[in-house]
């Protein structure tokens, strides 16, 4: 693996799931269907440039990783106990019935029982990464519906890593099953045992001592990374020395430092390179798809594909109804598992290589797989639209888009002097108030008095989210803060009915900050002009509301030539 193929990979990737992705969105289309069609392009099954799976695959784990952390960081472990009485036995018992259902098609097309089960294992997991996407989009992964949901598909990874562990030995010539199975499922109970309980003592101790330590320089730079390595490190430490998924070991990592109050900032400085090395994973599975399978083996991937888009929710759906959650919620849990996704080619490799499944049963995999995450975000939009729909106050298509905005909550970016005197007038008129700042101690004063502060980054996209932009009313810039004018830009994106009021220390930035939507600027040079110029005239007789109009005349002035 040379630093050339490594270069070419990741540039023509990324630069073909960009391509691919615009083009999709443009025809309205879900950019995943892009992302795939990227993989297929650049894949050895198509001409043209050819770039390397396997690197490939291991940028998408990076990927999966990241993305797995994210969602640790927004679990908290009284949530993850409640939905596991739903994701464990679900996870159970919808893997059950789906593998059930495809051996039971699969015989009847002259497949193997053993055969039949080992493909409907592998097609019974569904893919994180493309839950996670889906149900945030509707803005769902961490309300119920995606708590239930990632919870289970965590529960599946869990019991796939078993079954990883037990596949050689079953069906390994010459070995005592009863007792090599014995063995193996007490070793991998005590190393998943011994994972969480070294995960739970350094997120209580350790991770929240280091990050306070790495905050307190200021450094940006060393945040993001010491969250990088986090993230990075507990993934691989699980996967080496617990024998367990990397996925896994990371979305544990993320519990830990979600129980910190770093977590809000740690999810933000992943977010760029978590959504980069993620679109690599679709990448990575379109390159494993022959188009020629489709010709070659139509009813087995027919049969695998109805298995997953039909079969899978309608099961996993009953499995939610019958541990007592309402169809309202059932619905669209039933729909985030109509697909299969990164487990599934694992499973499917080792079934592969012991000879269980054949290469017709991998190229129907890799094809329902790829033509399933395609469907995945319209069978959950049409789930999603059909629950809002039974429930007594039905939810608009477009609910989750454009929710409510609460006029009386405010944003203020910065604590400092200025931000002070702002907060202590919001609070006499009885505003909700949200205080974003990157002074801990600060954060920490705020948090104490019970007031709602966010210690973060406002240079992230993601903080802003995380403080409730897209319901705000309004958005006070109280520091001068370093492109402000892209946060605008941004902040407006997500809430364009948001009220921006900005501060600035030159006249001169002051008309990019309007061009950007921000609807009052303040700038220091013009407001401290007024001020010393009404010191000095305060003497005078001239009248209370011509002394308000002059001074408006000023201000305007100035703000209308900064150059001057």
């Amino acid at each position: 693996m040379d630093e050339l193929s490594v270069l070419i990979t990741f540039a023509v990737g990324l630069t073909g799931a960009l391509l691919f992705g615009y083009i999709a969105l443009r025809v309205k289309l879900s950019p995943i269907i892009g992302y795939l069609l990227a993989g297929i392009v650049v894949g050895p099954f198509t001409p043209g440039i050819v770039v390397n799976r396997t690197i490939a695959e291991q940028f998408a784990e990076i990927g999966v990783i990241l993305l797995l952390f994210g969602i640790g960081l927004r679990f908290h472990l009284r949530e993850l106990i409640a939905v596991w009485r739903v994701a464990i036995p679900g996870a159970v018992i919808q893997s059950t019935l789906s593998t059930t259902a495809l051996a039971a098609l699969l015989h009847l097309m002259g497949w193997s029982w053993t055969s039949g089960f080992m493909l409907g294992m592998a097609i019974s997991v569904a893919s994180t990464v493309v839950m996670a996407l889906v149900l945030a989009e509707w803005h769902e992964l961490h309300a119920k519906t995606g708590h239930i949901a990632i919870g289970w598909t965590v529960a599946e990874d869990i019991l796939t890593v078993v079954l990883l562990l037990l596949l050689p030995i079953i069906f390994a010539p010459g070995t005592n099953v009863e007792q090599n199975m014995g063995a193996v499922l007490a070793l991998a109970g005590f190393k998943i045992a011994g994972l969480v309980a070294v995960v739970v003592v350094l997120g209580k101790w350790m991770i929240p001592w280091a990050l306070e330590r790495i905050a307190k320089t200021r450094s940006r730079e060393l945040f993001t990374l010491a969250v990088l390595v986090l993230a990075v490190g507990i993934a691989v430490g699980a996967a080496r020395i617990f024998g367990v998924s990397m996925a896994l070991g990371a979305f544990l990592a993320g519990l830990a430092v979600g129980r910190s109050e770093f977590a809000a900032r740690a999810a933000n400085d992943a977010l760029p390179m978590r959504d980069a090395f993620a679109v690599l994973f679709f990448v990575s599975v379109g390159m494993l798809f022959d188009p020629r399978s489709l010709m070659q083996v139509p009813l087995i991937i027919t049969a695998v594909l109805f298995v997953v888009i039909v079969i899978k929710p309608v099961a996993a759906l009953l499995t939610v109804r019958v541990l007592g959650q309402p169809m309202a919620t059932a619905i669209p849990v039933g729909a985030a598992f109509s697909q299969v996704g990164e487990f599934s080619f694992i499973l499917g490799t080792v079934a592969l290589g012991l000879g269980l499944i054949n290469n017709d049963g991998w190229n129907a995999l890799v094809a329902a797989s790829i033509i399933s995450i395609a469907l995945n975000p319209y069978i959950y939009r049409r789930a999603r639209r059909l629950a809002s729909a039974r429930t007594a106050w039905p939810i608009p298509a477009n609910a989750s888009r454009r929710p409510a905005i609460n006029s009386n909550h405010c944003i203020l970016v910065g604590y400092g002097p200025v931000g002070k005197i702002v907060y202590r007038l919001l609070m006499d008129r009885g505003a909700e108030i949200t205080v974003i700042d990157l002074n801990l101690d600060t954060i920490r004063r705020l948090r104490n008095a019970s007031h709602a502060a966010l210690y973060g980054d406002v240079l992230r996209p993601g903080t802003l989210v995380e403080a409730s932009i897209e319901t705000a009313g309004s958005l006070i810039l109280s520091a001068d803060v370093e492109d402000a004018a892209e946060i605008i830009t941004q902040a407006r994106l997500l809430n364009p009915d948001l009220r921006v009021l900005v501060r600035c220390t030159h006249l001169r930035d002051a008309p990019a900050l309007r061009r950007a939507g921000a609807a009052v600027v303040a700038a220091g040079e013009a407001e401290v002009g007024v001020a010393l110029a009404e010191a000095v005239t305060a003497a005078d007789q001239m009248a209370c509301g011509n002394a308000v109009e002059h001074r408006e005349a000023i201000r305007r002035s100035l703000y209308e030539s900064p150059e001057d």
